[in-house]
């Protein structure tokens, strides 16, 4: 009798955490076996459940109820958020976006990779819907695409670098497949905004390959690399030519070996990383405890979401955006959100924005312990002769 007290005990604290309708209180998955009636809620679908994605996904899922619980209680229309974890986007995605339609959801988040959310496209889509991450083919209906793509970083570099005067690219990749879609992205929009590419390299780390690069005032050079690349490469370029990268060149300000080693590049990210004192970064709580830089991001991922959501759930996205998001301004364009990122150059170890006043020069090297002051030695009295 005793422990089947227990068990009843156990199954309504189950139930009263399902049916909280505070934003706080995500659930972990479907409904409990034999709840018949819908329950209107946000289904954030992730890969809470892959081994490769896992951390990504509980980076997603911490900023998106994070922004959540922003919410004042008994806010009208607020709704629960039930989290649907899965392993295989490809296989699984479809299959939980009808169960969660079928509970009662009234919006979707989610899935997180391009394979999933071309899953997704191929359903129908009846709730508005976010896709955390953007394909080739066109959506249409409630189906809407908002990511981090790391190929629209490079084409807004290559609109900035035109913008400022200069006409020639020397672009160097490697052959890693980001590098060479960063590659594509750039030289495509570089072409397209009136530019010429005067010289390709890819990088094997023989830096004698880069020998002889020129100093032409208009020249650039677009680095297609991630951090440990452009540090090997940043010594061996002309200090007269402009070099600009994507995010994947910053670890963050408190990586000031590599900052000190890429001095000088220009690079894009996102305000959660850069502008600390900006009023929509303000008004999130960071993660606890920090996260990583890269997982960082997709915390902001996020948070930005759950802003988004809400607008499409209001069908007020025309007159809300441009959006100043922590991720960057954010515009809708067809059925795809872009965001712009903001511009920063590595100075003294440190990402500096233009504009803003530079910061003291971090040291390189502990400063010395302080020592207490050398006891005063009194010379010896005299003695007679």
């Amino acid at each position: 009798m005793q422990r089947l007290f227990s068990f009843f005990l156990t199954w309504l604290a189950a139930l009263a955490a399902l049916y909280v309708s505070g934003f706080a209180c995500a659930t972990d998955g479907p409904a409990l076996a034999g709840e018949s009636k819908p329950v209107p809620h946000i289904a954030l679908l992730l890969p809470l459940k892959s081994t490769p994605f896992a951390p990504a996904a509980q980076a997603v899922q911490q900023g998106f109820l994070a922004a959540a619980n922003l919410e004042p209680a008994g806010t009208p229309g607020k709704l629960p958020v039930r989290v649907y974890g899965y392993a295989d986007e490809s296989r699984e995605v479809s299959a939980l976006y009808r169960q969660a339609i079928a509970e009662g959801a009234r919006a979707v988040v989610g899935p997180l990779t391009r394979n999933g959310v071309m899953a997704l496209a191929a359903e129908r889509v009846s709730v508005p819907t976010l896709a955390l991450n953007n394909i080739e083919r066109e959506t249409n209906g409630q189906l809407y695409l908002f990511g981090m793509e790391a190929e629209a970083e490079a084409r807004l570099i290559a609109r900035l670098a035109r913008q400022q005067g200069l006409q020639q690219a020397i672009v160097i990749a490697t052959a890693a497949p980001l590098s060479q879609r960063l590659q594509f992205a750039f030289e495509e929009e570089w072409h397209s905004a009136g530019g010429t590419i005067q010289r390709e390299f890819q990088f094997n780390d023989n830096p004698a390959a880069l020998a002889d690069l020129g100093t032409r005032p208009d020249t650039m050079v677009f680095l297609a690399a991630d951090i440990e690349q452009a540090r090997l490469i940043r010594p061996y370029l002309p200090g007269q030519l402009p070099v600009y990268a994507t995010s994947q060149i910053f670890g963050g300000n408190n990586a000031t070996l590599a900052n000190y080693d890429l001095d000088g590049i220009h690079f894009v990210d996102m305000p959660w990383l850069l502008q600390a004192d900006d009023p929509a970064v303000v008004s999130h709580p960071r993660a606890n405890p920090p996260l990583p830089v890269d997982l960082d991001r997709f915390y902001a991922l996020g948070i930005d979401a759950f802003r988004l959501i809400q607008l499409l759930l209001a069908d007020d996205v025309a007159a809300a955006t441009p959006l100043d998001g922590v991720t960057g301004q954010i515009y809708l364009r067809g059925h795809t959100f872009r965001r712009t990122a903001l511009e920063a150059q590595f100075v003294h170890g440190r990402a500096h924005l233009p504009g803003t006043p530079l910061e003291p020069a971090p040291s390189m090297f502990p400063a010395p312990p302080a020592t207490s002051a050398p006891l005063a030695v009194s010379a010896p009295p005299a003695t007679k002769p």
